[in-house]
């Protein structure tokens, strides 16, 4: 009776106890080591890039040309010219340029903050579920030796006559089905490690350390105005949005004139015939060009493709909205169902360990009611496995509306 007693108190002590930080370390090391996320890097990367490249004025235009007939001039023949122009946009239209490239590049950081959030989340979840099948392994541990001890309990009760052999092999079914049940949950817990050791990048054989309890989750809601406010994929469709604005202001300004400043320079041998002043002086020849934009069909389709893009990434932002505010309410509508969720199990763990204790008296005196034993026994441990899951999916939908509104990922980086 008094190993009994002790069994059910091993399994009945609660999961619930202080958060493991070991989370945030594999937050840490798949920031540093998932090659999706480094390739979003350096996809914003790249794009940074081309911010300095777009303020940058056109190439010159350097040209030379030999005259095979010279051309004869007042001070000498003309046998070479040689030409340098440099192209100037209408004002401001470099700056528009570049305001449009700094905008696409600051969408292209908020797509890999919200890339890393992602995979966060990810991580997070796979934690959970591996923290979830490690302690259903506990469970189904406690279990079998609980069965083994109730089995050898109903054969004494056998042997000396109080019971029948029934009993025995009701028992003897029961752990068949727990020692089953622990060798299929142990099989999953290596596909389950390989899945997170790939989120982080790592090989297969690494093995992860699991917080020993977790405790479930309590957010507070968050104002609706300022649910989004952290959101990177809103704030990517944002700068989107601006920079089509500045597109469509540079594409404006490509379609004014440009203006023009060249040199030439003409090569003159000297007169042989006569002598003259300047015999056989090089001339130059400063120059002012200006582009007639008369063709204004492409200008005018770039300016409508602007404006239209930025129609279009504000109908994108105002449906992401919908939807994140939409997955918002069914996470809190999921974190507190699994918080009653969580209290009911609770509850209904310290009655059935109650009955089951009163059950298991009666039935060491009495040798009757195994069966009733037994059904107690399961119905306990369905109840710490609900219990467990339950937190499980409290965990999940914290994570998720961390994803979110972005709050804890904001937080961690400051």
């Amino acid at each position: 009776m008094k190993h009994i007693i002790i069994l059910i108190s091993v399994i009945g002590m609660s999961i619930w106890s202080a958060q493991s930080q070991s989370l945030s370390d594999y937050y840490q090391v798949a920031a540093e080591n998932n090659p999706g996320l480094k390739a979003s890097y350096k996809a914003f990367e790249a794009s940074m890039q081309r911010v300095s490249g777009a303020r940058s004025l056109p190439d010159p235009n350097f040209s030379f040309g030999y005259f095979i007939s010279p051309v004869e001039t007042r001070v000498g023949p003309q046998i070479a010219k040689f030409s340098l122009t440099q192209m100037f946009p209408w004002f401001g239209s470099l700056r528009a340029q570049q305001d449009a490239a700094s905008l696409l590049a600051d969408a292209n950081y908020q797509k890999f903050i919200d890339q890393r959030n992602h995979l966060f989340f990810q991580v997070a979840s796979s934690y959970y579920e591996l923290y979830e099948l490690q302690k259903l392994i506990t469970l189904e541990k406690e279990n079998l030796e609980l069965l083994k001890a109730y089995k050898q309990s109903a054969l004494t009760h056998y042997e000396n006559g109080n019971s029948s052999m029934v009993d025995v092999l009701r028992a003897d079914l029961l752990l068949k089905d727990s020692e089953t049940n622990l060798t299929i949950l142990e099989l999953k817990h290596k596909p389950l490690e390989q899945q997170f050791n790939r989120l982080l990048n790592q090989p297969d054989s690494v093995e992860i350390v699991i917080a020993y309890s977790l405790s479930p989750t309590v957010l507070e809601s968050i104002e609706s105005d300022s649910l989004l406010a952290n959101n990177p994929e809103i704030q990517q469709l944002e700068l989107k949005r601006q920079a089509s604005e500045a597109s469509e202001i540079a594409a404006n300004k490509q379609g004014l004139p440009k203006i023009g400043v060249g040199l030439d320079y003409m090569l003159i041998n000297e007169r042989s015939d006569m002598a003259t002043s300047d015999n056989g002086q090089d001339a130059f020849m400063p120059m002012v060009t200006v582009s007639l934009p008369v063709f204004r069909k492409k200008y005018k389709s770039a300016k409508e493709e602007a404006r239209l893009m930025e129609e279009s990434y504000s109908y994108q932002k105002q449906e992401v909205k919908n939807q994140l505010t939409t997955s918002y309410d069914l996470a809190q509508y999921e974190l507190k169902k699994q918080e009653q969720l969580m209290v009911l199990y609770e509850h209904q763990i310290h009655e059935t360990q109650q009955s089951l204790q009163l059950l298991y008296s009666a039935y060491s005196n009495s040798g009757k009611n195994f069966e009733e034993v037994l059904r107690m026994q399961q119905q306990l441990l369905k109840y710490r496995k609900l219990q467990l899951n339950a937190l499980k999916s409290n965990l999940t939908a914290a994570a998720k509306i961390n994803l979110i509104t972005a709050k804890t990922f904001v937080e961690s980086t400051k």
